[in-house]
C-alpha cells in the first residue's frame, strides 16, 4: 500500500512542451497509491493525447468547463473539492499569470481557484520567458498565497537556449507531493540499515578502504525514521550527523560490521538494507607496528572477509525484506542481477560508480531497481528523495498488495 493510498491528486496540465513528462508523473503517483485525476487544456493537448494520459490515469480527462456530458458524471465545483492535492504541471508563463491574476475562464483555472485543497504549480517555460520581471511577480504573488512551488529547473531548453525553466523532473514532483503528506507507512517496524565504508587496518597508521561517503545509507535511515520504523543505523567511519530517532552503532572493520548486523537481526526484523560498501577482503595480518619502508616492493595477504548481506539473508532471523546495493563500473544491471539471485536478496539497487555525478560522495544518484518483477531505472534525483522512494517500495512489499498496486505492477511490467 502506497504512502499516498487514499489521496486524490488533480493535475492540471497545460499547454507546453513538457506536457508529455506528466504521463511518468502520473505512473509515479499512481503507483504510490493515489487517484489522479487530469485536466488538460487545448494547448495542453497539442502536446500529449487526452487517450495517453486517461489509459495511464484510469480516469476520463477533463477538458471542458461548460462539457454538460463531463458535469453530469462529476462537475467541476465537485471535482475542485475531491482533490487532496492540485498541481499545474507543466505551468507555461500564460498559466502561472493567469492564475496569479485569479482568473477562471476555463475548467482549468476555475477548478484551482475553487478548490480548498493545496495548490502546486511547476512552472516550465523558457528561460528568458522566466527570467522576465512579470513572470518573478506572478510567482511572488502565488507564494505570498500559499501557493507550493516546484521549481523549475535549469539546463537545455527545446527551444536552444540553457537555463532556468525547466519542467522539475517527475521523480522529484512526486517526491515533493509525498513529501507535503505525513508518512507512517513504516509505523510499527523494524529496519536495519548498514552505511559508508570499512577500514581494514595493515598496521596502526594504514588501512584498506572505499571512497564510500555514508550519504546514501544516511539518508535511507532517515526516511525510514520518518515514515514512522524503529531505524538501527549501523555506520562505518564516516563524519555524517545521526538523523533524528534514528539509533547508530558505530563501527570500523567488516568483522565490526557483520557482528552488529547479526545481532540486530536476532531481534525480529522487517527491513534490513545493506547499503555500506563493505571490503571484500583484509589483511590476513595486522602489523602490531608501523610497516617500515624496505625495498621497492611490499607484498600482502589478503583473505575474504564475511559476506554480511549473503549471511543475513540466507539467515534463519532473516528480515521479512532483504535489500543489498551493487555498486559497479560496468555491466551495471547484469552484476546486480547475479548478485541478487546469489546472494538470495527480495531487491538489489544497482548505480553506477563511475559517474562523478553520482558515484560516492555526491549528494545526487540514480539507480536502478531489480526484484523478482524486473527492474526499473529510478531517474536522477537527490539521495534524500531516493531514500524516500525506496522506503516507500520497502513498505509496499510488507503489505498486501492493494487492487491498485496490483495494476501498477502490471503496468510497470509492461514499460519495463
Amino acid at each position: 500500500m502506497g504512502h499516498l493510498h487514499n489521496r486524490n491528486i488533480i493535475i492540471g496540465v497545460t499547454g507546453g512542451i513538457a506536457a508529455y513528462k506528466i504521463a511518468e508523473l502520473t505512473r509515479l503517483l499512481r503507483g504510490d497509491g493515489a487517484a489522479v485525476r487530469i485536466i488538460m487544456s487545448r494547448g495542453a493537448q497539442a502536446f500529449i493525447t487526452p487517450l495517453t494520459l486517461q489509459s495511464l490515469s484510469g480516469h476520463p480527462i477533463h477538458t471542458e468547463l461548460l462539457d454538460e456530458t463531463a458535469e453530469m458524471g462529476m462537475g467541476h465545483i465537485e471535482l475542485a473539492r475531491w482533490a487532496d492535492a492540485f498541481l499545474v504541471a507543466p505551468a507555461t508563463a500564460d498559466a502561472v499569470a493567469r492564475l496569479a491574476a485569479g482568473r477562471a475562464d476555463d475548467l482549468l483555472t476555475t477548478a484551482a481557484l475553487a478548490t480548498p485543497a493545496p495548490l502546486f504549480v511547476a512552472p516550465a517555460m523558457n528561460q528568458q520567458m522566466w527570467n522576465n520581471p512579470a513572470t518573478s511577480a506572478n510567482i511572488q504573488t502565488l507564494i505570498n498565497r500559499g501557493v507550493n512551488i516546484i521549481g523549475p529547473g535549469a539546463g537545455d531548453q527545446a527551444c536552444g537556449d540553457v537555463g532556468p525553466g525547466r519542467l522539475t523532473e517527475p521523480v522529484d514532483i512526486s517526491a515533493k507531493i509525498n513529501a507535503h503528506f505525513p508518512n507512517r507507512a513504516l509505523e510499527g517496524k523494524r529496519v536495519v540499515i548498514t552505511a559508508g565504508p570499512t577500514r581494514e587496518p595493515l598496521d596502526p597508521v594504514r588501512y584498506i578502504s572505499n571512497h564510500s561517503s555514508g550519504k546514501m545509507g544516511f539518508a535511507l535511515a532517515k526516511a525510514a525514521a520518518e515514515a514512522g520504523a524503529e531505524t538501527i543505523l549501523i555506520a562505518g567511519p564516516v563524519m555524517l550527523s545521526t538523523p533524528e530517532g534514528v539509533t547508530r552503532l558505530n563501527v570500523e572493520t567488516a568483522g565490526q560490521m557483520h557482528e552488529a548486523c547479526i545481532e540486530q537481526i536476532h531481534k525480529p526484523t522487517d527491513v534490513f538494507i545493506g547499503s555500506a560498501a563493505v571490503a571484500d577482503y583484509r589483511a590476513e595480518f595486522s602489523a602490531p607496528q608501523k610497516i617500515k619502508k624496505v625495498g621497492d616492493t611490499l607484498n600482502l595477504n589478503l583473505i575474504r572477509n564475511p559476506d554480511i548481506i549473503t549471511e543475513v539473508a540466507k539467515s534463519k532471523h532473516r528480515p521479512t525484506v532483504v535489500v543489498g546495493f551493487a555498486a559497479e563500473t560496468e555491466h551495471l544491471v547484469e552484476h546486480a542481477e547475479a548478485k541478487r539471485v546469489a546472494k538470495g536478496l527480495d531487491v538489489v539497487v544497482a548505480n553506477d560508480v563511475s559517474r562523478a555525478d553520482i558515484g560516492f560522495n555526491s549528494d545526487a544518484n540514480m539507480v536502478t531497481w531489480l526484484d523478482n518483477i524486473g527492474r526499473e531505472v529510478i531517474p536522477l534525483t537527490t539521495k534524500q528523495n531516493l531514500a524516500k522512494l525506496l522506503m516507500m517500495r520497502c513498505s509496499k512489499r510488507l503489505s498486501p498488495t492493494s487492487d491498485n498496486d496490483e495494476k501498477m505492477a502490471t503496468q510497470l511490467e509492461g514499460d519495463r
